[in-house]
């Protein structure tokens, strides 16, 4: 008999909308302890002003959680991590970019 694999899904509170930039995002929402937000923010990884933080820094909180959880990297680790696929990325969109041309 086969044996069957198990899939979870984790769902996000919070739509980022297209404009981003100006939207804050209340740290006490999310589903990540405050106490590792400011230590994130410490690090230089997310950005908080009087307990908010931009919504685009939601994603890489997400990002820098699951690398941790899956790899079992320490934060610092984690951050340099996260850093190098945000480059991996970006130098990807520009040699998408460039190829259209």
């Amino acid at each position: 008999m086969r044996e069957l694999n198990k899939f979870y899904m984790e769902i996000y509170r919070h739509s980022l909308p297209e404009n981003e930039e100006d939207v804050w995002v209340n740290i006490n929402s999310l589903d990540v302890h405050p106490d590792m937000i400011h230590a994130l923010a410490d690090l230089g990884i997310v950005e908080v002003r009087r307990g908010y933080m931009p919504a685009r820094h939601v994603y890489r909180v997400g990002k820098l959680l699951r690398l941790r959880s899956g790899l079992g990297i320490n934060l610092p680790g984690a951050a340099v991590i996260l850093e190098l696929l945000e480059r991996v990325e970006m130098l990807e969109e520009e040699i998408a970019r460039l190829k259209r041309r």
